[in-house]
Formats: structure tokens, sequence, C-alpha cells
């Protein structure tokens, strides 16, 4: 072959292959663009590179992988801030998260969290899971450490001192902020004063202070207030967490409860809200027995002596509450004995005790307690209370769940579905949300409340973390009787640039990192 001929050819070969080598890892190409911001959405396309965004518009580049996301949505991925995630260590899968479209979680709330956030988040690192992780410093824990186990008294200075180093000491980790229980122990038994100096130093490292408040029902206006001093006198944003009016009997004042944060608001303080979208709450069934009788671990001690007053005062909480009987709590996971699972307590006392009288009930519950104790589901919402904290603008999408352990008990529906049903009922089949307004609530509000920064909205430079799904395909999938179903239509989640689901499918990678606080001094 003559040497003018061999040249030619080898210019096309060099010029053919640089013309097809790829500029990006990644690109979804003719998706609409929803940004996270609330805007309207575009058509556009996004490219990826190291687990960045590294563009937004057309582009005629190549990358490794290409996606065609004509006919769908390309979102930021979704920010749970209200989860009970410890357990992902055990799980790091997460499916029930990513399957849904969530792609970080806030840990650590209602007071409960890794007592040592920076040991914690180095086994989240060590232990690779599917998605990101933040968490906030529980003042529960900090508390039970501080105190041993003796609860029903104000801390020593000695123990007031410990709990404010070990505030400080999560927020040098990383945490994002200080969250309280307030209904649960040791927590409930905490001073509004405590709170407050405890809440300052989450503070100085510009946290955020969560609350799980110490009434959700006909106090609820009370607890508001408690909120709002602690934000006022610690100078910390706020957070109300899962805003609820539990009880019949007071339903029908979600808009006044949204007047007295808007006006707490409009006074100055920054107040925030989360929400998750089931007429449900879920916690432990021993909290329908009086704290006081489970205060420093002597149930047993006191329910051998003190029986007919634990009853008594039982039945009081239910008559206070407008109800007749415990037909409303259902159990979850009774690791005693799991054939009660799903069941009323109606139910579960007429299956044990041979009688669904009141009486039998409290039995059962004093049963459960008394063998280890067991998760509950507690109908007592109305949707339409529901519907108008949905359409505040300042209301997060966040589902208060842990890690699932698929087909384990019969636990809340929503730490399966609650995206999925904020996408399919609310803003698809009742058009209370626009699309855009929905995927906000789930990515830049919480990004921006939790500052998560680098995360929450589709821009360049932010990391990767994407969701591509069609609105009309995402079914949520799960039940309260028949919860174990993750949702579907999610084509893809990404998370830093990686396909944790890929056509609706989990795909085994584990590319989730640790979102910690960013700076790790105060701003003293």
């Amino acid at each position: 072959m003559p040497a003018a001929l061999q040249t030619a050819l080898l210019f096309l070969l060099i010029l053919g292959t640089s013309g097809f080598s790829a500029t990006y890892d990644l690109i979804i190409r003719n998706g609409r663009i929803i940004d996270g911001s609330g805007n309207p959405s575009f058509r556009s396309d996004v490219a990826v590179k190291n687990g960045k965004i590294a563009w937004i518009g057309k582009t005629e580049q190549k990358a490794v992988q290409e996606i065609d996301a004509n006919g769908m949505v390309v979102a930021p991925g979704f920010i749970d801030v209200h989860t009970h995630a410890e357990d992902i260590l055990q799980r790091p899968e997460a499916q029930n998260f990513a399957r849904m479209g969530v792609t970080t979680v806030v840990m650590g709330n209602c007071g409960s969290s890794a007592l040592r956030v920076g040991e914690f988040f180095r086994n989240v690192e060590a232990t690779n899971v599917s998605i990101n992780v933040a968490s906030l410093i529980g003042h529960g824990t900090v508390r039970e450490t501080a105190m041993h186990g003796n609860f029903d008294r104000a801390p020593t200075s000695e123990e007031m001192m410990q709990m404010k180093e070990l505030v400080e000491q999560g927020m040098r980790d990383g945490a994002v902020g200080l969250s309280t229980g307030l209904i649960y122990l040791p927590g409930t038994f905490a001073t509004t004063e405590e709170i407050i100096e405890l809440a300052k130093v989450a503070s100085k490292y510009d946290g955020l202070y969560a609350s799980h408040m110490r009434d959700e029902g006909k106090e609820i206006f009370k607890s508001l207030n408690e909120v709002f001093r602690i934000a006022r006198e610690a100078h910390i944003r706020a957070e109300v967490s899962h805003i609820k009016l539990s009880g019949k009997l007071n339903w029908g004042r979600a808009e006044r409860v949204l007047a007295a944060i808007d006006k707490a608001r409009a006074d100055g303080l920054d107040i925030t809200q989360d929400q998750y979208v089931y007429t449900a709450s879920s916690t432990g069934i021993a909290q329908l027995i009086p704290e006081e009788y489970r205060e420093g671990g002597k149930f047993r001690e006191r329910l051998a002596q003190e029986r007919s007053k634990i009853v008594e005062a039982m039945k009081e909480k239910l008559h206070k509450a407008g109800r007749k009987n415990y037909s409303y709590a259902v159990i979850a996971d009774y690791k005693y004995d799991g054939t009660l699972n799903g069941l009323n307590i109606m139910e579960a006392a007429r299956k044990t005790h041979g009688s669904s009288s009141l009486g039998s009930q409290v039995d059962l519950i004093l049963d459960i307690q008394n063998h280890g104790g067991a998760s509950g589901v507690f109908h007592g919402m109305s949707e339409d209370d529901l519907k108008v904290f949905l359409t505040h603008p300042n209301t997060m999408i966040a589902s208060d769940s842990g890690v699932r352990a698929f087909e384990e008990g019969v636990p809340h529906p929503r730490g399966y579905g609650n995206n999925a049903r904020v996408l399919e009922h609310y803003v698809s089949e009742l058009k209370l949300l626009r699309l855009e307004d929905a995927i906000r609530r789930m990515t830049s509000l919480p990004a921006s409340t939790f500052r998560l920064k680098g995360r929450g909205e589709l821009r360049e430079g932010n990391a990767a973390d994407l969701v591509i799904f069609d609105p009309a395909k995402v079914h949520e999938e799960t039940s309260f009787k028949e919860p174990h179903h993750y949702a579907s239509g999610f084509e893809w989640v990404l998370v830093n640039g990686v396909p944790v689901v890929q056509k609706d499918k989990y795909t085994g990678k584990k590319p989730g990192q640790v979102v910690r606080r960013e700076a790790g001094n105060s701003l003293d």
C-alpha cells in the first residue's frame, strides 16, 4: 500500500475514533427537566461526570452510557428529612427508599440517634450503602447517656455539661442539628429550659432544631408555642416533625395550626414542617401506657405492685382522647408472638384472651410490654387535615420510616410508598399539587432547610442524585394490609451518578455517601 494511502487511512481512523470519544460518563437525553426549584419544567439533556452534574442543555457530546428519557421526568433525587434509618448498617441496600426515588435520608429524628455521630458515619462509609446519609444528634440519646436511667427530674449541673459536650461533639462530627422526641422517654421529662440550652449548642454550628412535639392533639398549640420559644431563645431554625392532628376530637384545626406557624415566621422565626401522607401514625405500643410507669426501666416491678393504678391510668388516657377502645391501634411487629401482627388490639385480645372487652385489651397491652414490646400502627388522623397541611408551601415530604426488612411484620406502608403516593394520588389523581411543587417539597426545600449543600436541585456542579420517571406510571403498590411492596414507576434512580435502580429494578450498587454538615467549626 502506498505510503500516502496509509497516511490517509490512519488519519481517517484517528478522526473517526476521536469523534466517538466519551466526554461524559452518562448523558440523559430528551427528558422533561424539573430542576427542584419549583420553576416550570423544560426539555433538555443532563450530562454526568465523576458523580456530578456536568452539563444541563442540549449536547452533541458522547458518553459511556446514555439514557433516553423521552416522555419521562428528570428530577433531583428525593431527600427524606425525617427517617429512622439507623438500621442502614444492617440493611445497606435501603431498597424501600431507593425504589421510591429517595437518594438521601436524614436520620436521628425524634430524639433518638447514634450517640457518636462521627463513629456512625465512619461505619456507614466502611459498610457501603446505596443512598446518602445525614443525621441529627438526638436529645433523648444524649439525655439517657448522661442521666443513667433516672429521668423524671432535672439534670444536675454535671449531667447538663455532659449533655452539652455530647451535642457539641455531634455537631463537630457533622450532624445537621438537634432533635427531640417529647412524647418519648427520656425526653418527655425534659423542661423547655433544658432543651433551649442544648439547642443553643446546635445553633452555634448553624444546626436545625427538629421536634416531635409534646402533643399533636388537644395541646398542639401549647406544643407549638414551646417550639417557637426554643427557636427564639436559642436563635435556631426549627422543624415541626411529621405535622398532624391526632384524634377525632382534634380534627379540623389544620388551618389554625398553619396560621400559628405562619405568624411565627412573620415574627422573624424560621419554622418549617414535614409530613407523611397517610392518616395513621406508627410508634411503639408502649406509648399506650403512661410514661411514668415505664420510666427508669422498672415497668415489671411497677406492674407487679401497681397494676390496678396502671390500668385506671390507661383507661383515663383513652377516655380523654375521646376513644372507647383500642381498635384504632394495630400491632405491626411483635417478636414474642408474630401471629398477632396485623391485628388491631381488639382483635388480638379476642384471639389471646377470648374476649375483646376493654379490660382484655388493656391486659394484652400490658402483656406485650412485659414481653419486650411491639411496634404499632395507629389510625387517628383526618384526610381533610392531611390535605390542608400538604398544600402549605413549607411542608416537606418525609416518611418517618426506617429501612424495611422485606416481609418482616406488618409495618406502616409509608416506608415503601410515601413519595410515590404524593406523585400518584395527590398530584396526578387529585391535582392537589403541581408536579413541580411536589418535587420542590422533596428536593430543594429539604436541602436548603437542612443545609445539605450541593444536593436537591439540578444544577451544574451538584451531586448527580437523579430520579427518572413517567408520572403516569408511578404507583404506590403498598397498603396497610399488605405493606411489603416496593413502589413502581421509578425507571432510573441515580445516587452520585451511579444507577441504584435501573428499569424499575434494584441494581445492587452502593454509591451512597455520608452528607455531613459542611463546616466543622462553630459560628462563634
